[in-house]
């Protein structure tokens, strides 16, 4: 699963570099979500995988910030790039004329450039309050990584000031590029219901029917894991939404892009072509 994590993501990231057809906005972003899911699934699946291996799932305390640290990073990063792609689609769809000069290279590396500047603050501020807190003898996590609401629950100090901020920054990063989303798509089919053409609709949802399927799986696991807690929740359970966001969801997104984009298709078999006959 890890490998096949590994191999896509990389695929999908060394065909946007080696593909000059593929040099365009929404590929930028999307090499970029690539890279941001292969790290978020490395942040997790080696460990887990040591642990199975040498049955010790002990981790210091140091390196459980870290890891924190990193799958906030990379959790953050994939929600702010999916609300760029979904912007991208929506002046795609709805302003096609002026979708070049809106979408120009500076724009499109300044959203990049600061989405990864508001992440790596945002990871560094949740990382550093939680060195303020002490734990007690019962340290044992019920997941398979480091997550930092199973944190809280071990605490010994008080933890109000570092769950008032991820209410609040969390609320801030999650919530509101997920309604930033849904406002982009509703301007999309408000202005494909004014086309009568089927053909046009048709390409419509083809263009997005890839994004709407990875915002769906990033979106879906983090509401039912963390925005509608059950308090009969099981471990499993806990467990099994944790590998859908961490391991399931970075896996499948570069077979929903592949699969479903038939530029993808084209750059994968003109590398192909190009490697069969320098050989």
């Amino acid at each position: 699963m890890y490998l096949t994590t590994v191999l896509g993501n990389l695929i999908i990231i060394i065909l946007i570099l080696l593909d000059s057809h593929l040099h365009t906005p929404m590929y930028l972003f999307l090499s970029n979500l690539s890279f941001s899911d292969l790290c978020f699934s490395s942040v997790t699946m080696p460990k887990l995988l040591q642990n199975m291996q040498s049955h010790d799932p002990s981790i210091p305390y140091a390196n459980c910030l870290t890891q924190i640290y990193f799958l906030m990073v990379f959790g953050d990063m994939e929600s702010f790039l999916l609300v760029v792609m979904a912007y991208d689609r929506y002046v795609a769809i709805c302003y096609p004329l002026r979708y070049t000069s809106i979408m120009n290279t500076k724009l499109c590396v300044s959203l990049v450039v600061l989405s990864w500047i508001l992440t790596l603050l945002h990871s560094m501020f949740h990382t550093l309050l939680l060195t303020r807190l002490s734990f007690c003898e019962d340290n044992v996590i019920p997941q398979f990584f480091c997550d930092i609401s199973a944190l809280f629950k071990l605490a010994c100090s008080d933890s109000f000031i570092n769950e008032l901020m991820i209410f609040i920054l969390g609320g801030l990063v999650i919530v509101t590029p997920f309604l930033l989303i849904v406002v982009s798509y509703l301007q999309i089919v408000s202005s494909i219901l004014r086309v009568s053409s089927t053909r046009v609709i048709h390409k419509v949802f083809s263009t997005c029917g890839s994004h709407l399927s990875v915002v769906s799986l990033f979106y879906g696991t983090i509401i039912g894991l963390y925005l509608c807690p059950s308090a009969n929740n099981s471990t499993v359970k806990e467990t099994a939404m944790a590998m859908m966001y961490t391991v399931v969801t970075p896996m499948l997104n570069p077979f929903i892009y592949s699969l479903r984009n038939r530029d993808m298709k084209e750059a994968l078999i003109t590398v192909l072509c190009k490697k069969k006959t320098s050989l």
